[in-house]
This record gives C-alpha cells, sequence and structure tokens, in this order.
C-alpha cells in the first residue's frame, strides 16, 4: 500500500550506491527512479538548480512514477543566485513551463535564496511572487539573518508567505552541527550546511521540511520524533507536510526516513513504508527489470 496523508522522500533517487543495500543488485541507473518511487512519494528536486531537464527527460521523469508521487523542482540559480530575482519573469515561467507534461507530479516547487539575499532585497522577493503562477504550489527557502529577527523583518516576509499560501521551508540542521565526529561525510556536511533557526509554525497547507543530522538512527532519534509529533499535529489540522531526510552520507538517508515513517505510524493510523526494493521477492523484483 502507498503512503498517503503525506509525503515523504530523500535528496535524490539516482544515488548508485544503494545498489544492493536500498536498490536491486542488479539496477541500472535508468531503473533508479522507479525503484525509488516504489517507496518514496515525493523527492527533492535539486538536479535543476544547476541544470533544466530537456522536454524529453521531463516526460520519461513522469513516466516512471504513479500519479500520487510529487517531484519537488528546485529553481535554477540563474533566477534565485545570479539574477537574485530581478528581472526573472520570463526566465521563471520558462522553466515552470517546462514540467506542464508532469503537472498533476508536481509538489511544491523549492525557491531558495541567497545567504546574502538580505531584506534590503524584499521588494523583488515580493514583485517575484505577485508574478508566480497561482495553478503551482511553492516553498520558500530564506538564509539570511534578517528573516529570523522575531520583528518587522520576519513577519513582513511571514505576512506575504500566507496571502500567496507559500511554505516557509524549514532546514533543520540542529542535529548536524551538535555533532562531535570525524567522520568525513559529517565534517563535509557540517562545512555545507547552514545553521538556521528552525522555526515550527506554518504560513500555507504544505509545510516543507529538510531534515539533515547523523547517519545512523540513534543520534537522530529525538529530533526525527519531534518531527513525527508536530507532522502528526499538521496532519490532523488537514494540512499536508512535505518531509525530507537528508543523511552526511546519503547512503544511509533511506533507513533514518523509514525510521521516521514509523515514528509517524504510532502516533497516527498509516500505511506501512512498503519494502525496499533490495528486500521484495524475486517475482516482484521482475517487475523493475
Amino acid at each position: 500500500m502507498a503512503i498517503k496523508k503525506y509525503h515523504i522522500g530523500l535528496t535524490q533517487w539516482g544515488f548508485k550506491e544503494w545498489k544492493g543495500n536500498f536498490f536491486t543488485d542488479d539496477a541500472k541507473p535508468d531503473q533508479f527512479l522507479k525503484q525509488y518511487a516504489s517507496v518514496f512519494n515525493s523527492v527533492e528536486g535539486n538536479t535543476t538548480f544547476y541544470r533544466a531537464p530537456s522536454p524529453e527527460t521531463v516526460i520519461k521523469w513522469g513516466d516512471q512514477v504513479s500519479d500520487d508521487f510529487k517531484f519537488c523542482f528546485k529553481f535554477p540559480q540563474s533566477i534565485t543566485h545570479y539574477k537574485r530575482l530581478k528581472d526573472v519573469e520570463d526566465e521563471v515561467n520558462s522553466f515552470l513551463d517546462l514540467f506542464d507534461p508532469i503537472r498533476n507530479k508536481l509538489g511544491p516547487f523549492h525557491i531558495q535564496l541567497s545567504s546574502q539575499f538580505s531584506y534590503n532585497e524584499m521588494e523583488k522577493l515580493e514583485t517575484m511572487i505577485e508574478n508566480l503562477p497561482p495553478h503551482h504550489h511553492y516553498a520558500l527557502e530564506v538564509r539570511h539573518p534578517d528573516f529570523y529577527d522575531k520583528g518587522r523583518k520576519e513577519h513582513h516576509l511571514e505576512d506575504l508567505m500566507k496571502s500567496y499560501r507559500i511554505d516557509r521551508v524549514v532546514f533543520d540542521t540542529r542535529r548536524l552541527h551538535s555533532l562531535k565526529s570525524d567522520d568525513p561525510s559529517i565534517k563535509t556536511a557540517q562545512g555545507k550546511k547552514p545553521q538556521m533557526p528552525v522555526r515550527f509554525d506554518t504560513t500555507g497547507n504544505k509545510p516543507f521540511i529538510r531534515f539533515v543530522g547523523a547517519n545512523d538512527v540513534l543520534n537522530n532519534e529525538s529530533y526525527l520524533k519531534e518531527w513525527a509529533i508536530i507532522t502528526a499535529d499538521w496532519i490532523r489540522e488537514g494540512k499536508h507536510p512535505y518531509i525530507f531526510i537528508h543523511a552526511p552520507d546519503t547512503l544511509h538517508a533511506p533507513k533514518l526516513a523509514r525510521y521516521f515513517h514509523n515514528e509517524l505510524m504510532k502516533l497516527m493510523e498509516l500505511n506501512p513504508m512498503p519494502a525496499w526494493p533490495i528486500d521484495k521477492k524475486d517475482e516482484q523484483l521482475g517487475l523493475f527489470s
């Protein structure tokens, strides 16, 4: 049975080191998405931050997943970081139009702003948001301290997002940055991932959470249990959360996501997470050949 009531996923679907661990031993790259989507019902589309896919690729992606699956593609860095939202309406529309063929398989588009994008540029953000096509959903990630002042600047941002039903992306790196470890993957992640304040309130009806902590379940337990409680409350309120689980070493992300889902199942009625491709019987694996 597929996961309902909320969407859960990882940072990518094409991690080759999952072969024999999450994917089947004989999985080919062109089978990765289908196998991934047999378990998870969403994914962060970070690849579009760097390069837009071809129309043919978009259609191919859509053909490999069910209608319940939702891609959450990230706005290109050319829009958010290079042009810094200045005069980007045409570029935004061209980007969004690219995904029209799979419109029913889209979750919120992820708009991640630069850590240098401050409240002084708020007018550009307002203009872009006002011009966003309303038939899509959006989630906004801000990283400048201005937007976490618990005062006028943050309230202005929240009022803007609420007006347009845009969700605020919460990037929870608290556990990651509290770790004392010589693990190269953890040290690398600590150097790359920002330390942002965590906000538990919502501005839209699709809360968008990105969590990154340790590589093992034990060292993430309290944080994942906390998010399970919050997620359950959101679902009871009629919201539809999107939860994305990161790990410093992506190899471990599936097991962390499974733990989170199991914790959420303790709080409300949910279908179990589907079996991983590697764990399915031989006849089931034939579906991916």
